[in-house]
């Protein structure tokens, strides 16, 4: 599953082992390794939080 924010195109695999969060930075560890996303406000990290959960 990809997820595009601000032009920018982030891959996550199945499974998630684990996500960090970090006012707005997020990183995710996924079976290819860890993926650090800065994210300019709060809503914007909620919004990929939420698509992460829902997937």
């Amino acid at each position: 599953m990809s997820y595009t924010y601000n032009g920018m195109i982030y891959s996550i695999k199945s499974p998630v082992s684990s996500i960090s969060v970090n006012k707005h930075n997020i990183v995710v560890t996924d079976q290819d390794g860890s993926k650090l996303i800065k994210f300019t406000n709060a809503n914007d990290s909620k919004s990929f939080l939420a698509w992460v959960y829902q997937v």
